[in-house]
């Protein structure tokens, strides 16, 4: 990569970094929920707000920058998700309506930052170089997601602080962020002499190829956000975890193994095909659920929680960018249907918490289990493509 590639990668991976603030909802909701004696609908509003958007606005974003281009739609989520930050601070941290309004818009933030992001990084990557790039993007971002949880650990730790610290250092982060990307000039390639049109983006659904990619963007997504809500719930009922005390641990282990997971991507990926590394990442996967159910003690439990976020890490650039090397003149069209997939983080869940209550916690796992062996269907035909 030459200095001027590096020069105008630094923003766009600051930008993934305030993408994972937008996993805050997460670790959130368990803090809300407490201090403002919600329900359990009422908290699962939390989770709803972040990802409400990648289903309404994913696709239409995608066609929009397709005209305006992909830095403007960039600059346009971060300044949705500074909103987002000023928002409860308006409330004084008080109203949980405002708090709510300010997740949405961070939600709104992390759609656009998707659809924007994941394509120009091809911009600004050396050819043949994309995936190892967009899985450091993902580390980047994995990084901004295990934030959410460290946070608040350390700021009740040591300053006798809590969540409310989330707000001011996000919104200085993605000031700061919005300032370096104003100030770098980006070429953004032509992909399309056509514009897309929301017809066009559509009909890529009846190519079978795009339609499997974008079902495991859903599926490989909402078994991910499970995982991160479940596992405290997990080594609570395994192992008689106190979750007030430990609460956030299990879901803080389970990001920390998926930003080392992208990061240790990004070196992989210099020798080995992305292809086969989907085919690999699923295998670990599976078998890190599957270890779940068989961990003796809490030490062997959090080993596979850890090759859990392994095999989880590099997933999603994977498949994404798999299929864009497949369609570049499609790159736009087929951003805004992944991101649009990632609201299976709204629905999947609700589909593992709905096998809980009927069979049982463990029993719950075995939805996200099926999910990652469709992956694994996907990565061995990928492989043969």
């Amino acid at each position: 990569m030459t200095k001027n590639n590096y020069f105008k990668s630094t923003p766009i991976f600051l930008a993934f970094l305030v993408m994972g603030f937008g996993d805050v909802s997460g670790p959130l909701t368990s803090q809300l929920q407490s201090d403002f004696s919600l329900s359990n609908f009422q908290a699962g509003l939390v989770t709803f707000m972040a990802f409400i958007m990648f289903g309404l606005l994913s696709i239409p974003m995608g066609l929009y920058q397709d005209r305006k281009g992909r830095k403007h739609v960039l600059l346009m989520g971060l300044f949705a998700a500074l909103i987002g930050m000023i928002l409860p601070i308006i409330g004084n941290y008080e109203s949980f309506i405002l708090i709510l309004g300010g997740l949405l818009f961070l939600g709104t933030g992390a759609t656009l930052l998707q659809v924007a992001g994941n394509p120009i990084m091809r911009d600004v990557s050396p050819e043949g170089k994309y995936s190892r790039n967009l899985s450091f993007g993902q580390f980047v971002k994995a990084i901004g997601s295990l934030s959410g949880s460290l946070i608040p650990i350390v700021a009740a730790r040591y300053w006798g602080l809590d969540w409310k610290l989330l707000f001011p250092i996000y919104g200085s982060v993605m000031l700061l962020v919005v300032i370096i990307l104003l100030a770098t000039r980006i070429d953004e390639q032509a992909v399309n002499e056509k514009p897309a049109t929301l017809k066009s983006c559509l009909g890529l659904l009846k190519n079978p190829y795009v339609l499997l990619m974008v079902i495991g963007i859903f599926l490989y997504v909402g078994s991910e956000v499970s995982l991160s809500a479940k596992l405290p719930n997990y080594l609570e009922a395994k192992f008689d975890y106190d979750i007030k005390q430990k609460g956030l641990i299990g879901t803080l282990f389970f990001f920390i193994s998926i930003m080392t997971g992208r990061f240790l991507g990004g070196v992989i990926l210099n020798w080995l095909s992305p292809k086969k590394f989907l085919i690999i990442t699923s295998i670990l996967s599976i078998v890190g659920i599957a270890g779940l159910f068989i961990a003796p003690g809490q030490l062997i439990a959090f080993v596979f929680i850890f090759v859990i976020g392994l095999g989880f890490a590099n997933v999603f650039p994977l498949i994404f960018s798999i299929t864009v090397d497949a369609l570049p003149e499609r790159s736009n069209e087929i951003s805004g249907l992944m991101v649009t997939a990632i609201i299976g983080g709204a629905f999947v869940p609700i589909l593992v918490g709905g096998v809980a209550d009927l069979f049982g916690l463990m029993a719950g796992f075995i939805v996200p289990a099926l999910c990652m062996i469709y992956i694994l269907y996907l990565a061995f035909r990928t492989s043969n493509a």
